[in-house]
Formats: structure tokens, C-alpha cells, sequence
């Protein structure tokens, strides 16, 4: 149902401020956001170009924020951010070679898929903990593949992207959590900036909605650490999975 005009962008900005302050705790920011302009009556592929647009500033504000670790794995990122580029480019391109029709009948299984995996996440990431894989040339092609097809998912939808990749990193041997958060911020910069870039030489970008939409993340993102001071990441991750299963459920009982 359209929204009230006025009504859909204060919700639409909300809800920018909800995913900036998830994605800077927690993540799964998507999970808020993208519903929400669903909800708000948007195009399905529009919405979903829109929101990796307007949520990529966090993802590269956070990749900054890393910088000395991520100084610190050239070896490691000479190998990934080429997965990182090749796959976004792939999977916004895909995303916009798709029927709009059959892209709503994926939608709700994408976000409920987002919403297991960030469920899993602390099953992810303790089996990623106890993993020390050998660094071999072996493992170092099967994490570029992993990567890659990683991206190919962010690219096109994104939402639990960068808990895989946190997955991937930990289970090829890379034991240091800051160390697979700044990889994973810079890679998920990498991957929606290319898929952003190219939505917007596609002309798939709804403006009005995508600068409402950033405003709120900027601002959620600055408050991100104030009320992460207050509240836990696992009170945070169960409001993202609260609203992915809402969403996933209710785009299933109304869509047409």
C-alpha cells in the first residue's frame, strides 16, 4: 500500500537511522531499511539499488575507521578487493537484468535468508574462532572463489553480506576479529560502491528516497556508538531478526 506522502519519507528516514546504528554495532541494517521503503510502496529493484546507495557511506566511514588494520593485510587484500570489484559489478547487474515480477517473488526468501544468517551469526563466528586454516595457495584460491561469490550476492541484494565474509576470513585462518572487521568493512565498501556506481550510470536510483534514506544512516551512524554503550549487540541483532521474519512474512501474505 502507498504511504501517505510526507509519512513515507520520515519513515524512510527512521529507518536509515535504525540501519546506520545497527550496521555501526551489529549490522544487518538492511533488514530495517529495505522493508521499509517496500512498505512505503517503492519499486522492489529502485528500493533495493536505492538502499546499497545510500548505506554505502557507512560501510566506507567504517573502512576508515579500520585503516591501520587493513594497512597492516596488503598480501590479503591484493587478492580480494579484485573478488570484491568483479562481484559487485556482476551482482548489480544481475540485479538490474532482472525481471521487476520475478525479483518481488525472491524478495522475501532473500530477507529471510539475511535474517538466518544473521541468527547464525554466533555460530559463524565461533566455528570461524576455532578454524586456523593453513595459509596455502590452496586456501587462498578457495577464499578468492568464497569472496567473489559473496559479492555476487551483495551486489544484487546485500543484507548478511558482511557476516559471511567475517565467516570466510576466520575460517582461512584469519584469528584477529579486528582484523577480519576491517577487511570485511573495506570489502563491503568495495562491493557496494561498484554496484552503486553502477546503478546510478543505470539510472536505477530513486534520489529523493536515496538522500532521506542516507541522512538518517549518517545520523544513526553517529549515535551508533552511544547506544552501543547501552545496549548489547545481541539486543540489536534481535531487532533485525524480529523485523526480517515481520517482513518476510508479511510481504508473502500481501504481495500480488
Amino acid at each position: 500500500m502507498q504511504a501517505v506522502f510526507g509519512l513515507d519519507y520520515l519513515a524512510i528516514f527512521a529507518g536509515g537511522v535504525c540501519a546506520g546504528i545497527m550496521n555501526a554495532v551489529a549490522g544487518g541494517g538492511t533488514l530495517v531499511s529495505f522493508p521499509i521503503l517496500l512498505w512505503a510502496g517503492r519499486d522492489p529493484i529502485l528500493a533495493n539499488a536505492t538502499n546499497a546507495l545510500a548505506l554505502w557511506p557507512g560501510s566506507l566511514a567504517a573502512a576508515w575507521g579500520f585503516r591501520r588494520e587493513i594497512a597492516a593485510l596488503p598480501r590479503l587484500l591484493k587478492s580480494l578487493v579484485p573478488a570484491a570489484v568483479l562481484g559487485g559489478l556482476a551482482g548489480g547487474a544481475l540485479l538490474l537484468a532482472t525481471p521487476t515480477k520475478l525479483f518481488s517473488g525472491f524478495v522475501p526468501y532473500l530477507i529471510l535468508f539475511a535474517t538466518a544468517v544473521l541468527a547464525a551469526k554466533s555460530v559463524l563466528t565461533r566455528l570461524a574462532g576455532k578454524t586456523s586454516a593453513e595459509r596455502s595457495t590452496r586456501h587462498a584460491v578457495l577464499l578468492f572463489g568464497a569472496q567473489l561469490l559473496v559479492s555476487v550476492y551483495g551486489g544484487y541484494f546485500g543484507a548478511g553480506m558482511g557476516i559471511l565474509m567475517l565467516a570466510a576470513l576466520g575460517l582461512y585462518g584469519v584469528s584477529d576479529f579486528h582484523e577480519r572487521n576491517a577487511v570485511k568493512n573495506l570489502l563491503s565498501a568495495t562491493t557496494n560502491g561498484l554496484a552503486g556506481i553502477f546503478f546510478v550510470c543505470a539510472g536505477a536510483i530513486r534520489w529523493d528516497d536515496g538522500l532521506v534514506l542516507g541522512a538518517g544512516a549518517v545520523v544513526g551512524g553517529s549515535l551508533g556508538a552511544a547506544v552501543g554503550r547501552r545496549l548489547s549487540d545481541r539486543v540489536l541483532e534481535g531487532v533485525a531478526i524480529v523485523v526480517g521474519v515481520v517482513a518476510t512474512f508479511s510481504l508473502l501474505a500481501f504481495r500480488k
